[in-house]
């Protein structure tokens, strides 16, 4: 059962990083020239980029069963995917900021990207020991709340816009269930491995994320 979970999971993770890849393209070449649509396929990029530095090395893990020897990638590869989901959402944020032209929007601005770069910083301590088989569970906390906050404040932003831009509408639901599918994991998948499996439907949020920004 467990050599069919590990299938099903390397099959999804292939299929996931071809799906953000191909929404990037369009969103880039496939039409439409706005800063926000350019924004959209440069953030579905990072995404796809930043998180197959830790998939790849997942892939190959479950097809060769060398999770010893590929510790230290599968390590910096997590620690890779944390840093650019927060260059993510500050793309997210900025596309909100372009479609909406809030008012008085520029001190939630800038409080975005001190969350961002706490969060960067804090994934750069070598206290977060990302290549050891068990990393410290409260780094791992530490690390996501400013990246949670981050989260918060990108779907409220779409949330109170959400009647302005009206395809836009369902991207702050998307940015929250990529979170609730998220927290579980960070909080118990060192207890209960089979918790990870929520990753699954996590990165289902984000391409529906990605899809919903092609009507920029």
């Amino acid at each position: 059962m467990k050599r069919v979970f590990g299938t099903v999971e390397a099959i999804f993770d292939i299929l996931y990083l071809a799906a953000a890849f191909s929404l990037g393209i369009v969103l880039l070449v496939g039409g439409g020239s706005g800063c926000a649509r350019l924004t959209a396929g440069a953030m579905a990029i990072v995404l796809a980029a930043g998180d197959a530095f830790h998939l790849i090395p997942r892939i190959v893990v479950i097809n060769t069963g060398r999770e010893e020897k590929l510790r230290r990638a599968l390590g910096r590869g997590k620690q890779i995917t944390s840093i650019t989901m927060s260059v993510f959402y500050l793309l997210l944020w900025h596309i909100g900021v372009m479609v909406f032209e809030p008012d008085k929007i520029t001190y939630w601005t800038a409080a975005v990207y001190c969350l961002a770069a706490v969060r960067i910083i804090i994934c750069l301590l070598p206290q977060n020991k990302w290549t050891e088989r068990y990393p410290p569970v409260n780094w791992g906390i530490f690390r996501n709340i400013p990246f949670f906050l981050m989260g918060a404040a990108a779907a409220g932003l779409f949330f109170i816009n959400r009647d302005i831009y009206s395809a836009l509408a369902p991207t702050w639901l998307a940015v929250l269930l990529s979170f609730l599918f998220y927290i579980p994991v960070v909080l118990w998948a060192h207890k209960n491995p089979k918790t990870g499996m929520l990753m699954l439907p996590k990165s289902c949020a984000y391409l529906w994320l990605l899809f919903i920004c092609t009507s920029l």
